[in-house]
């Protein structure tokens, strides 16, 4: 059998390193491990990888679905649309921050600043697009973005160069940053009350409250739908022509019928007419930005070297430097990524409340970017995560918070809510990696 595990496709003809240095990663980014010819095949192997601990995103789909079913059975309000359009809108920001804090744990680390670097990003875009600047919008994102990168990679050299702790470090940057974040309000002129607002930027603003119309919205579905069945059959095919591991077709056309029965109820919900005194339809701009991020997180993580990299450092740190990965380059290349990404979550947080406010809460913030993480399944010990775990995490934390709100809880409950999903999630990744090396 031809080994094409994403840790073994890390190699190459240039010298890359041996498959031992990403062992540790295969099993967050391998697919099947057969070349099975059906679907009892296929499911056959999956049961046995369940029984053997590779739960994968089981545990959590489970329980957003008693969640559902809970804030539903008290609260009929729950899965109308308004609300389901309401609460996308609210995960993006905790899924966004998941998926920068996603790139640390990986690693087998953790940035506590991501919440502050957050703030910085999303406050110098709301700055230099407002007056007195009126800088073009795109403008203003480019530089706060790759301010955010920055500030990550910062982290990252600190941490890999003089071999620092990275939640010492991190949380240096996390009170240096919150400093930081009060100097720039105080230097910019067009803070006013310690508040820069953007609702004068038509274009950002509309990033989080604008949609899409009905048509363009099934237009960019049956676009996406396409691109995604056109990419998994091509390259279920090649994989298998190869003889290498594969699904069988079938399991395939299924995921690819699945996906586009999901987009379908997405798109008929957002459609549903929302407004109260003007008609309110279509899918808010973010929910596709959102996707098109943990798209691209997802492939870059699981098909580029730098991602198998990620990986193998965070499995074997020492394994990877001696088969010859520039350890330090990686590591700071994942935190100029957690950065960057949490750049994002702040022009979205921006975006949402038409404006930035010097009382950003980065500290608690972060918290909700490891429970977004972990919740959705990434791990506390290292070497495995994907990037629809934060997408999941995400979810689960804005439906928390959302079907709380509904019932009237206060903010103390559903502190203690978030505390008790998140215990649950780190207990069942510690139970499947005990059931994992009980069945090695």
């Amino acid at each position: 059998m031809v080994d094409d595990s994403p840790g073994a496709q890390a190699r190459s003809s240039e010298g890359e390193p041996p498959q031992s240095a990403v062992l540790a990663g295969q099993s967050a980014t391998a697919s099947a491990d057969l070349l099975v010819d059906s679907l009892g095949e296929y499911m056959a192997v999956w049961w046995q990888r369940l029984r053997g601990g590779e739960s994968g995103a089981l545990p959590i789909l489970a329980g957003l679905v008693i969640i559902v079913i809970i804030f539903q059975s008290q609260q009929s309000k729950f899965l109308s649309s308004g609300n389901l359009v309401n609460l996308l809108v609210q995960a993006a920001f905790f899924i966004l921050l998941g998926l920068a804090e996603m790139f640390a744990l990986i690693l087998s680390e953790i940035d506590l600043s991501v919440g502050f670097v957050a703030a910085i990003g999303g406050t110098i875009i709301a700055a230099l697009i407002s007056p007195p600047y009126n800088w073009p919008w795109w403008a203003g994102v480019i530089v706060g973005l790759l301010a955010s990168g920055l500030l990550g990679a910062l982290q990252g050299t600190i941490i890999t160069r003089l071999h620092l702790p990275s939640f010492v470090v991190t949380l240096a940057g996390l009170l240096g940053f919150s400093g930081l974040l009060i100097y720039i309000f105080d230097v910019d002129s067009g803070s006013v009350g310690g508040v820069i607002s953007i609702s004068n930027n038509a274009v950002v603003y509309d990033l989080v409250n604008g949609n899409m119309s009905p048509a363009a919205s099934w237009i960019v579905l049956a676009a996406a739908v396409a691109a995604f069945a056109s990419v998994s059959i091509v390259r279920t095919k090649s994989r298998r022509d190869r003889g290498l591991s594969a699904p069988p077709m079938s399991i395939t056309v299924l995921t690819i019928i699945v996906a586009a029965g999901a987009g379908v109820v997405l798109v008929i919900i957002c459609n549903v007419n929302r407004g109260s005194l003007i008609p309110l339809r279509g899918v808010p701009w973010v929910v596709p930005l959102v996707l098109a991020i943990v798209v691209a997180w997802s492939w870059f993580l699981g098909k580029t070297r730098t991602g198998r990299y990620i990986y193998a450092i965070g499995g074997s740190p020492e394994g990877a430097r001696r088969a010859g990965v520039n350890v330090a380059l990686i590591r700071t290349i994942a935190f100029a990524l957690s950065g960057f990404t949490a750049g994002i979550a702040g022009l979205v947080y921006a975006s949402r409340l038409g404006s930035i406010s010097v009382g950003f809460d980065g500290g608690t913030y972060v918290l909700y970017a490891v429970a977004a993480a972990v919740i959705g399944g990434a791990s506390l010990f290292g070497g495995r995560g994907k990037a629809v775990h934060a997408l999941l995490g995400g979810i689960v934390i804005a439906a928390v918070y959302n079907g709380l709100a509904l019932l009237g809880i206060s903010t103390a409950g559903t502190e203690m809510a978030t505390a008790l999903v998140l215990l649950a999630a780190v207990s069942v990744d510690s139970l499947v990696r005990r059931r994992g090396t009980l069945a090695t």
